[in-house]
C-alpha cells in the first residue's frame, strides 16, 4: 500500500507542474492531480488494519 500511494502522491504533483506547461486542459490536468494525491492520502487510511 505504501508503494501504491507513494506512487500516486508523486504522480499528482508531477500532474500539477505538467498542468502549468500544456495548452490544453490544464484546468483537467492540475484536478486530475488533486484527485491523485487525495487518493494517496485515503487509501492508506481506508485500508489500515487497525480499528480504534
Amino acid at each position: 500500500m505504501f508503494i501504491i500511494s507513494l506512487l500516486l502522491f508523486l504522480g499528482g504533483f508531477a500532474l500539477f507542474g505538467l498542468a502549468f506547461n500544456i495548452d490544453v486542459l490544464q484546468g483537467l490536468v492540475f484536478a486530475a492531480g488533486i484527485i491523485a494525491v487525495c487518493l494517496a492520502m485515503a487509501l492508506p487510511m481506508h485500508f489500515s488494519k487497525t480499528s480504534r
